[in-house]
């Protein structure tokens, strides 16, 4: 299996993960997702690699505006306004660190989305039997 073939298998595996996922695991997917790319930016900026860091920060602002509109405010009360706040402060934050140059901004963005991934991944059992109430 040739380059092609191999970014076939991984589209083809990304698309079927997506269509066989449960809300939770969705959230999972792009949290994990805005990970992947703000070290992706990261490795760019160290590389002066300038418009693949630009690139990479966008998608991650982009993820994280999908995980922010994918709040309910109305049943999360409390814990999603602080969640948006906190995307909100990610987004401002990762706009900052494409303007700067700054690792530091970068990384201050990924610890608090894996802090993020690791509240959300240990909330899973329950999730799952909220879902099938």
């Amino acid at each position: 299996m040739g380059l092609t073939g191999a970014s076939a298998y991984t589209s083809m595996s990304a698309t079927t993960g997506v269509e066989n996922a449960d809300p939770h695991r969705l959230i999972q997917m792009l949290i994990d997702g805005a990970i992947e790319k703000i070290n992706r930016a990261k490795f760019f900026l160290k590389n002066n690699k300038v418009a693949e860091k630009g690139q990479h920060i966008s998608w991650a602002i982009s993820i994280i505006g999908g995980l922010r509109g994918s709040l309910d405010h109305e049943k999360g009360g409390e814990i999603a306004s602080n969640l948006d706040a906190l995307y909100d402060y990610c987004t401002v934050t990762l706009v900052a660190a494409n303007i700067e140059n700054d690792e530091n901004k970068l990384n201050d963005v990924l610890k608090i989305m894996q802090q993020v991934k690791e509240a959300w991944d240990g909330i899973r059992e329950q999730a799952l039997e909220e879902l099938n109430k």
